[in-house]
């Protein structure tokens, strides 16, 4: 092993000789001096105005840290607060959860106690229905109490209201019939009156005046129910009429003469004596104003006793009419009602039915249930 280790060490005593003899490092690649030499950098961490003691003493970077720090130090509190809600959130729901369970497992272990105290022979269509899963018998059984409850208080309410509202629209529609009925009888009577007066004026002239015809009109045209009681519209159409005629004048007055309308001339003149008396004291405008001045108040007279008579007889049968109309609704609305509450009832004397059929099942079945549904409630 020595020999070993000698020889070793003068094997590396040659190896050491080739290293540091420089003519072995010889270089055939010429060195040419570089003539820009490469000039140091200092690094930022080097410069000194970021030193500590620069930092310490610079207003705008205490600002920025003093910032940074305020800033991170609210970020901190809120994730603190944060979790701390989330850890008390987690703790009352794990609190919650522990509390179901344990109360399961003590319900669990008591009802298996007194279970085995109980009858063996025990099926599911035995056990209470539990109330989250109801049967659709139970659900029908509730349904049909509740309309019908429901119903038998609609019903009394619907025959009380409805005869009530029926009633006071009854009223209103009476008084409603008898103010339209005086109304068309005041329109009827009006047009009714005033025909009559057309009719006494139109007589009047013909039958005082021997007049036929106006303004090249006949009388029928000529007056009408808007002109016949205005006196001076009908003078100034007569006087006009007069004068147009061929007369004799015999001192102020015109004296007749054959003409077609001779009737009209004779009949103003006796007008005129009659009046004057033969004293020359009134004129033939004032004879003829006079006359039918006459003829319009008989006419408007005899039109207001016409429009009386007809309004009185024409609102009567107007009332009768609408007051029947008004019992005919009446009397259909009614049988609507009755047949409205009738309808109701029979829907809750079926509901009732179906309840009690239903009541009467559960009842059966519940003698057997009542064993457990006493051990559910303790």
């Amino acid at each position: 092993m020595k020999i070993h280790y000698i020889n070793i060490l003068m094997f590396a005593l040659p190896l050491n000789i080739l290293v540091y003899n420089q003519r072995n490092h010889k270089s055939i690649t010429p060195h040419i001096p570089n003539e820009n030499p490469i000039k140091t950098h200092r690094s930022l961490c080097e410069c000194e105005l970021y030193e500590p003691k620069n930092y310490d003493n610079d207003h705008e970077m205490l600002s920025v840290m003093q910032d940074f720090d305020r800033q991170t130090s609210q970020r901190f509190r809120e994730y603190d607060q944060r979790m701390i809600k989330n850890r008390q959130k987690c703790k009352d729901q794990c609190e919650k959860d522990i509390q179901k369970i344990i109360l399961k497992d003590k319900i669990k272990k008591e009802l298996k106690e007194k279970l085995d105290t109980l009858e063996t022979n025990i099926y599911n269509k035995d056990l209470p229905i539990c109330e989250c899963e109801k049967s659709l018998t139970d659900k029908v059984e509730k349904g049909c109490l509740g309309c019908g409850v429901f119903g038998s208080g609609i019903a009394p309410n619907v025959g009380l209201f409805g005869e009530v509202a029926l009633g006071a629209w009854k009223t209103a529609a009476l008084v409603t019939a008898k103010k339209l009925a005086a109304e068309a009888g005041a329109t009827e009577g009006a047009s009714k009156g005033a025909a009559a007066g057309v009719e006494v004026v139109i007589s009047e002239l013909n039958t005082e005046l021997g007049v036929s015809n106006l303004g090249g009109e006949l009388l029928k045209t000529f007056i009408n129910p808007k002109n016949y009681n205005n006196v001076e519209y009908i003078y100034q159409a007569l006087y006009t009429k007069y004068k147009g005629l061929s007369c004799i004048q015999y001192g102020s007055v015109s004296a007749p003469i054959t003409d077609p309308d001779k009737t009209f001339c004779t009949s103003v003149f006796e007008k005129y004596f009659y009046i004057s008396n033969g004293s020359g004291d009134v004129s033939i405008p004032d004879v003829i104003r006079t006359t039918v001045k006459e003829i319009v108040g008989r006419s408007e007279i005899t039109a207001e006793g016409t429009k009386e008579m007809v309004t009185g007889e024409v609102t009567l049968e107007a009332i009768k009419t609408n007051t029947a109309a008004v019992d005919t609704t009446y009397a259909g609305s009614q049988i609507a009602i009755i047949a409205s509450i009738f309808a109701i009832l029979i829907i809750v004397l079926v509901m009732v039915i179906i309840y009690l059929i239903l009541r009467y099942k559960r009842k059966r079945k519940m003698k057997k249930k009542l064993q457990y549904i006493k051990l559910l409630k303790e």
